[in-house]
């Protein structure tokens, strides 16, 4: 890597990772990190009948360099666990639940390998911002959608028949 490409990686990383007034804690997602209720945070909702809430995410900067018409990307995406965002119902909460939850987090890991897998395959061009952008933007819709479709067909973690499949359906993604 070029010593002006390793000043621009460097100032996109620091402006994702320290500026902006970015002061929440984050949890990077790991095969052998598994979530403990003590990683929930925030105060549980009042409003809300869900026994507990994760707050989970797919971050990602790049680089670019080439030709008008042919850009090449550095990117790195990560999976985050925001814990002050990340709630639970003591009254609530056990295993079955934070299992349940563990695998709302697993599930954005595997929509972070699908977007790196769109990434690396992209031909970009000097549009490479707002294409990067598209294909986030879909990612997260295509993610969104999958967090609803797993709690619908889990009725949040009450199908036990349903959470086990999915549990095996997200492991198998995960190869692991």
């Amino acid at each position: 890597m070029g010593s002006l490409k390793r000043v621009v990686w460097l100032a996109i990383w620091l402006m994702l990772h320290l500026g902006y007034g970015q002061e929440d804690e984050v949890i990077l997602w790991s095969p052998t990190k598994k979530l403990a209720w003590s990683d929930f945070k925030d105060k549980p909702s009042n409003i809300s009948n869900a026994a507990a809430i994760t707050a989970s995410g797919i971050t990602y900067s790049f680089s670019a360099q080439g030709t008008k018409d042919k850009m090449e990307l550095d990117f790195r995406v990560d999976t985050h666990f925001y814990p002050d965002k990340s709630w639970y119902k003591p009254k609530l909460a056990n295993p079955i639940i934070l299992s349940h939850e563990q695998l709302h987090f697993d599930i954005s890991e595997v929509y972070a390998r699908k977007f790196r897998q769109i990434l690396a395959k992209t031909k970009f061009t000097n549009n490479a911002k707002s294409e990067v952008k598209a294909i986030y933007r879909n990612i997260l819709r295509e993610l969104n959608d999958y967090q609803n479709q797993y709690d619908s067909e889990t009725n949040f973690s009450r199908d036990t028949v349903q959470q086990s499949i999915w549990n095996k359906k997200i492991k198998k993604a995960l190869n692991y």
